[in-house]
């Protein structure tokens, strides 16, 4: 094991990978519930969804851990599964069958990896500045904060204003308090897995004030009725039979591959890059050693995703608990994924501490789904156990924005809209879009657009076609 993970050569142990791996599954554990619980309003099946969302990120996640060695973790993507169920599959399959969605996410996958093959992924990173790839670490920090505040009711939508402030009579909110507070006193006392003790001490006063109750059953069966879904026979609107990704080729969702695909690619991108940093395996160059591996991984997971049925299947953000953790091999990502795969066996225990809580709003809801879609009963759901430890996580990222040369207009300015651009946006990749854009105008004005790396020209011309795709679907009708 020493010699496979070099747990040594990385200042790192048996015991602090395991920790690791379990702050960074805890973290991530609401995916399990949240992934079904929103694929199903386009009628993805919900118990298939939640086996394939276990199951998908579990493989995953040995396969990170195995073949790359480093302690990122995957699962299906928030945000891409919102874009799969309201834009591409349709509210109540308004617009297609739920396995065309999947075969959409499916190809994207394979198109993500191909490019990946071919280098190209890895050359585009390579090409990002050094300051801007400083910012969307940053960016993902504030995004990671800005997440953790929201689950854990320190915040609340507001049509407004955006965001006002939460409830704090809410006994779900005490939580939030309660563990963040645990998390800061075991830092400051240097005790080894803070934020998994903070966890814990956040569960056990979810328990003592009613926000959540330990479960009544502790096994449930998986349900495979997902998996293959690209292959599935099913019947278009115009009535025709085929297999559902021989639907995908219409000018309408060959667009929404595209637009999937860059999200996909730049999210992945943020990640590795600000989780990388953060875990010190950035080089003064600012590239991430052994990047093409990790790629590939993330790239057969998009599409392993839309094969099982769950989503787009993406590296995770929240990898950074576990980094913060002390988690710096696979191993980390290794005892992530043995995790989910008991998860799938064993959801009602996991429900308990990773699950949400029915807090009652459906504004938040009704924002991702539009005008016209609809929540029976509350299902605005907070995450309180964990959303103190994503604060922590949060504060920990924004180190490196003190590295940003803040004076200098054409670094600084790309930089600031890549690092309030991605929480603003609740989107990575959008946040990349607009520093991605903003470099190449800036370096026009000061007449220097010949220091800008051609494919830095090609993907902000890229993200540009993105931000307009509203206007080009209309255009497709």
């Amino acid at each position: 094991m020493e010699e496979f993970f070099k747990l040594t050569e990385r200042g790192t142990n048996l015991r602090t990978e395991i920790l690791a791996g379990i702050t960074t599954f805890m973290t991530m554990a609401y995916i399990i519930f949240v992934n079904p619980g929103i694929l199903s309003a386009a009628g993805v099946p919900f118990a298939g969804a939640a086996t394939a969302t276990a199951l998908g990120a579990a493989l995953m996640c040995l396969c990170m851990g195995l073949f790359t060695n480093r302690p990122f973790a995957l699962a299906s993507g928030m945000g891409l599964n919102a874009v799969v169920t309201f834009s591409v599959i349709g509210f109540q399959q308004a617009n297609v069958p739920w396995q065309v969605g999947m075969s959409v996410i499916f190809l994207e996958g394979l198109i993500i990896l191909v490019l990946v093959l071919t280098g190209l992924r890895e050359a585009v990173m390579n090409a990002i500045p050094l300051d801007l790839k400083r910012a969307i670490g940053v960016g993902i920090g504030l995004f990671i904060t800005t997440i953790g505040l929201n689950e854990g009711g320190f915040i609340a939508p507001n049509s407004a204003t955006l965001v006002s402030l939460g409830d704090f009579t809410q006994k779900y909110v005490w939580v939030t308090i309660i563990g963040l507070l645990a998390i800061l006193a075991f830092m400051a006392l240097r005790i080894k897995g803070d934020i998994l003790w903070g966890i814990l001490v956040a569960t056990v006063a979810a328990l003592a004030l009613g926000v959540t109750k330990l479960p009544a059953g502790i096994v449930a069966p998986p349900d495979f009725v997902t998996f293959l879904a690209p292959f599935q026979t099913v019947t278009s609107k115009a009535g025709v039979t085929s297999a559902a990704i021989l639907q995908v080729f219409t000018p309408a969702l060959l667009l929404l591959v595209f637009a999937i695909m860059l999200t996909d690619f730049f999210d992945t991108m943020g990640t590795v890059i600000s989780v990388g940093e953060q875990a010190g395996f950035l080089t003064k160059a600012g590239e991430v050693p052994g990047i093409r591996g990790i790629l590939m991984v993330d790239s057969i997971a998009a599409a392993v995703g839309g094969l099982f049925g769950a989503s787009s299947i993406t590296t995770y953000i929240e990898s950074a608990a576990g980094v913060c953790e002390g988690g710096r091999t696979g191993l980390t990502s290794i005892v992530t994924g043995l995790l989910f795969a008991v998860a799938a066996f064993f959801a009602p225990i996991v429900a308990m501490i990773g699950g949400g809580f029915d807090v009652g709003n459906t504004a938040h809801f009704a924002q991702l789904g539009g005008a016209g879609f609809k929540v029976p009963t509350g299902s605005y759901f907070a995450y309180p156990i964990t959303a103190g430890a994503l604060i922590v996580v949060g504060f920990l990222m924004m180190r490196t924005v003190r590295e940003i040369p803040w004076t200098d207009l054409e670094e600084a300015f790309p930089a600031f809209l890549t690092i309030v651009g991605i929480p603003l946006t609740y989107n990575i990749s959008y946040g990349i879009g607009f520093g991605f854009i903003s470099y190449v105008l800036i370096k026009i004005f000061h007449r220097k657009a010949g220091q800008v790396h051609w494919l830095m020209w090609v993907v902000s011309a890229a993200f540009v076609v993105t931000f307009i795709l509203p206007a080009i679907q209309r255009l497709f009708g």
